[in-house]
């Protein structure tokens, strides 16, 4: 399948859930790039919120919105996606993975790490999505392996979407922060860099980083941006569509690959 028809693949940090229910940039700037994509066949969500032992796919007809959070609004608890899910892709993703076993899910649904983006980038909840899950017991160089055998995925009309967030520290969270913490800053500069020079062992390696281990402590959060490295293509070219910090120690930096 030519470049014109392959779709793109994209990398979200989703933030507070907050942002579901909240005019913010970053839920401004979602619904810009979901209004800027081609409609896909279906939607494939790495979420760092579905952080288990193994791999699996969500793989129901109709998935659950799951409040996987705690202290927030009524308003949020209320807040659903109804978007159908896709059954046949789940089972297409499993053999595309193999020899990794994946497990079929029908207990998950989508997490917040999922829907608070779809439901801005694609408001009218009308277009299949499934989960898939990263597995904890993983070494980073696996969940680089795993995207990038994700990306036949592209030449069938699936638009994958990693959601984590490039620096991740709930115990920093300042909300009447003016301006980022300076090892956040230093460590989303680095991601960026290797990004930019499609340095995948930098990515790959980033315990190495002298920032790491404050601005990446929770793998979970981390792990979604190796996917989207891995699914990279050679000729893909790369556009970042969010810059920014939240509260100090979360980046929100999010980009497209096409």
């Amino acid at each position: 399948m030519s470049q014109q028809t392959r779709m793109p693949a994209v990398y979200v940090g989703h933030g507070s859930p907050m942002n579901a229910i909240t005019d913010t940039p970053f839920s401004r700037a979602w619904r810009t790039l979901g209004a800027s994509l081609p409609r896909p066949r279906s939607i494939a969500v790495i979420s760092a919120h579905w952080f288990v032992s193994g791999t699996a796919v969500t793989a129901m007809p109709k998935p659950t919105t799951i409040h996987d959070f705690g202290a927030f609004p009524k308003a949020l608890f209320d807040a659903q996606y109804p978007a159908p899910g896709d059954p046949a892709l789940a089972a297409e993703i499993a053999k595309i993975l193999a020899p990794t076993p994946v497990r079929l899910d029908t207990s998950w649904g989508l997490d917040h790490g999922a829907w608070s983006v779809l439901m801005h980038a694609f408001p009218k909840a009308d277009i299949p999505v499934v989960e898939i899950s990263i597995d904890a017991e993983l070494a980073p160089l696996g969940h680089f392996d795993l995207g990038r055998r994700l990306a036949p995925l592209r030449d069938r009309g699936v638009l994958v979407v990693a959601c984590g967030n490039v620096v991740h520290n709930l115990q920093y969270l300042d909300f009447a922060a003016t301006k980022p913490l300076d090892w956040a800053v230093r460590f989303d500069d680095f991601v960026k860099t290797a990004l930019e020079k499609r340095d995948d062992q930098a990515l790959i390696g980033y315990r190495s980083h002298a920032d790491a281990r404050l601005a990446a402590p929770d793998d979970d959060h981390y792990f979604p941006l190796l996917y989207a490295a891995g699914i990279r293509h050679d000729d893909d070219a790369l556009r970042f569509v969010v810059e920014g910090f939240d509260a100090g120690s979360i980046s929100m930096r999010a980009f497209t690959l096409s």
